[in-house]
């Protein structure tokens, strides 16, 4: 049976925090007991001590509840580095300046790897008016679509949504050169493609 929390999960945090059973117990006005019977599987805490239990090992409630501590390491914020998600039932675009732990429509969202642009995923880019104007020649029916252009520099993100039964394209006002831009089929996935 799959648990909201497991004990593995706290245990693990537990120590990284470098606390006993008794430490944690003290902390959340539980016993020690209590503790080492949710580290073995053998009970849960109860859903009112998420967010203490949470406080006390030092994660956020959904960290706690996935096992896994995330840590961004795009300190320098360079958003080439920067993640995005969708969400598989309502469409939503994520975007994140690093690893984030997101999560939509009650679904943990890992972020979209990349792909190259193959024959019918791949963007023309001209210069009009000072600005990129992005086509893809791609089905834009309600089955198939482009749903999302994504231009990124270092500093700047800029997304555009597509709809189904409109053209799949886009203006990007060029603010430095060197970026990349992003775009979403439904069906196939995320595609990536230097500027």
């Amino acid at each position: 049976m799959d648990h909201y929390v497991t004990g593995a999960a706290i245990k693990a945090l537990r120590e990284k925090q470098g606390l006993t059973q008794a430490q944690l117990a003290e902390k959340l006005c539980v016993t020690d007991k209590a503790v080492s019977k949710w580290e073995t599987g053998r009970g849960l805490p109860d859903l009112s001590l998420l967010e203490p239990l949470a406080a006390a090992l030092r994660v956020s409630v959904p960290e706690l509840l996935s096992g896994r501590v995330i840590v961004n390491g795009n300190r320098a914020s360079n958003l080439l580095r920067s993640r995005l998600y969708v969400c598989p039932v309502c469409g939503n675009v994520l975007f994140s300046k690093g690893d984030s732990l997101i999560s939509c429509c009650g679904i943990e969202l890992p972020p979209l790897e990349a792909e190259e642009p193959d024959g019918e995923h791949r963007a023309m880019v001209e210069m009009v008016e000072n600005e990129y104007f992005v086509t893809i020649p791609h089905d834009m029916t309600k089955s198939h679509f482009i749903s999302f252009m994504a231009y990124v520099t270092m500093d700047r993100v800029e997304i555009k949504a597509l709809y189904p039964e409109g053209n799949a394209e886009a203006r990007f006002f060029p603010r430095a050169r060197g970026g990349k831009l992003y775009f979403y089929c439904n069906r196939h996935g995320l595609y990536c493609q230097k500027v």
